[in-house]
């Protein structure tokens, strides 16, 4: 269908994380309605939430003056707001993103929003076996975007016939970039004390269970102790960028005190930091680490790639093509690839650790999905390789890596993709007055 462009600007009211929060989703959320702004074609009106809030005032930011308009809420809002922000505000598309399980009391009233206005999710899942779940919620959508190749292969073979489109996250790469070598030696010495042959590690995530921050301590500790029968001269630091008591995960002093790491071998940066500041980081870094059992896609070693530093990974979610030029993941290739003997590959832009297992978890909203478990001795040799390469060859698989997020996850190329897919929505499925495609019922022969 060929895209028309209306003569007024579409309206969007998006449903997600605060987008001036640091998380993932927030950020994604922020990139994908500025970039939108940018085109001069479309309003906004964002439900901000997943965060505590000490004011709940709407917020708008100047350079975007009533094209786009916040409004802060606790969870994601509730259906009595989304009704009303509806009725009031007459959007022309509902966008939506993040995990499922937080909208099922959305989508329980499509009836009433799809019967106006189309719905539009940007979704993020991490794992197999095929989520037949949430095949409710993806057939009670219009147009579904993935975060990843293999969230797209879920969808098209869970709800082939629900519209779909891969769309992955993207960043501002020319704040994510690689410094000089001088602002990157006098970075490492007057932050860490760090000469330019000792080796840092750097580990950016949230201190939460499925992140697995406790375990890379300890297998960092081995990795620690085998250096030492190597070269008894180098020095070798884990920076961790966390929140080392978060409720969520685990007590990191605490650990780190029964290990005796007292002398700078862990060191915690726990302060938020501009995205600027976080570029220093990885820029300082020998590698970026990511060791989740299940990751939707993973902007950590996204945007250690951007300024070169090469990565280690699990590969399991959005990690995985990451690091591989892999052109699509299938259920059948994972499970064929995780066969493999060799638990430890260089790949493209880095290394991936294939699960030692694939363990089957659950709750009652996800009744079943994969865990993708790493052994802690691959781990430790993962970064007993990349110690190894030395930094010529670390340099030249962070120059891959940053041509790889260039090519494939470029603003330009997110941007254009999401302006297609909200004018292909528009066009083929319309809102208000003019909805179609939509029938709020379906015929079932008994």
């Amino acid at each position: 269908m060929e895209n028309t462009v209306p003569n007024k600007k579409i309206k969007i009211l998006t449903i997600s994380d605060h987008p001036l929060s640091p998380s993932g989703v927030g950020t994604q959320t922020k990139y994908f309605i500025i970039e939108m702004l940018k085109t001069g074609k479309f309003q906004f009106v964002s439900l901000g939430g997943a965060i505590k809030h000490d004011n709940y005032s709407p917020v708008q930011l100047e350079e975007f003056k009533d094209d786009w308009t916040i409004y802060p809420v606790d969870g994601y809002g509730d259906q009595d707001k989304v009704r009303s922000l509806i009725r009031s505000y007459k959007p022309d598309i509902l966008w939506f993103m993040t995990d499922p399980r937080f909208y099922g009391w959305l989508w329980e009233i499509e009836n009433e929003i799809r019967s106006l206005v189309p719905m539009v999710y940007y979704h993020v899942w991490d794992n197999y076996p095929y989520p037949e779940f949430n095949k409710v919620w993806y057939d009670s959508t219009d147009t579904i975007a993935t975060i990843s190749k293999l969230t797209s292969d879920i969808v098209q073979n869970v709800s082939p016939t629900v519209k779909e489109k891969y769309i992955p996250h993207a960043i501002p790469t020319d704040i994510f970039k690689k410094g000089s070598n001088l602002e990157r030696n006098s970075f490492r010495k007057s932050n860490f004390n760090l000469e330019e042959d000792d080796f840092l590690i750097f580990w950016n995530n949230r201190n939460a269970r499925r992140k697995q921050s406790g375990s890379l301590i300890y297998w960092f500790n081995n990795f620690l102790t085998n250096l030492k029968k190597k070269s008894k001269d180098t020095k070798a630091v884990l920076l961790m960028h966390t929140e080392p008591t978060d409720p969520n995960g685990q007590d990191l002093y605490a650990i780190l005190h029964n290990l005796g790491l007292s002398n700078g071998e862990v060191l915690i940066s726990r302060e938020k930091i501009p995205p600027q500041s976080l570029a220093n980081l990885y820029d300082s870094a020998d590698c970026t680490i990511n060791v989740s059992d299940a990751e939707g896609f993973g902007l950590a070693t996204f945007e250690s790639m951007a300024c070169e530093t090469p990565v280690i990974v699990t590969m399991t979610g959005g990690l995985q093509e990451q690091v591989t030029d892999v052109g699509k993941v299938t259920h059948d290739i994972m499970v064929k690839r995780n066969n493999k003997v060799k638990k430890v590959i260089e790949y493209e832009h880095g290394i991936g650790i294939e699960p030692a297992s694939k363990a089957i978890i659950g709750s009652q909203q996800v009744p079943f999905i994969y865990e993708d478990r790493v052994n802690g001795k691959d781990v430790s040799t993962a970064i007993m390789k990349m110690y190894e390469y030395g930094k010529e060859k670390r340099e030249a698989l962070g120059s891959q890596a940053r041509e790889h997020v260039m090519n494939n996850y470029s603003f330009e190329k997110f941007s254009k993709n999401w302006e297609e897919l909200l004018f292909e929505t528009y066009n083929e499925y319309g809102s208000w007055e003019e909805r179609k495609n939509y029938k709020s019922w379906e015929l079932i022969e008994a």
